[in-house]
């Protein structure tokens, strides 16, 4: 069984036991949370689709740890002005394993 989640502006396949990197959450190491954005659920060869969301399912996953992503430089850059800006990005991100899908 597997199922299509909306989180942080981007959507995510996810099984039961599969372990994702997610926008980060408020919610400590340890909790317990759901997802209530599903906007598909699939077993075999059927298939449930929302409009866009399906009433009465959800998601429920664990979160594991809190951390950041790899740095990104963001390089502005005017040739023949004499102008050169770095700078550097690191996304925060919440790791959640998947632990039951309701549907």
């Amino acid at each position: 069984m597997y199922a299509v989640i909306q989180t942080g502006g981007k959507q995510y396949r996810v099984s039961k036991g599969d372990v994702i990197r997610v926008e980060k959450l408020l919610a400590e190491a340890g909790d317990s949370i759901q997802f209530d954005k599903v906007l598909l659920v699939g077993e075999g060869e059927q298939l449930s689709l929302g409009k866009p969301y399906l009433d009465g399912s959800k998601v429920v996953a664990t979160v594991k740890s809190h951390g950041r992503g790899k740095k990104v430089m963001i390089i502005k850059f005017r040739r023949r002005k004499h102008y050169m800006k770095r700078q550097g990005h690191r996304q925060s991100y919440t790791e959640v394993e998947i632990t039951e899908i309701a549907a």
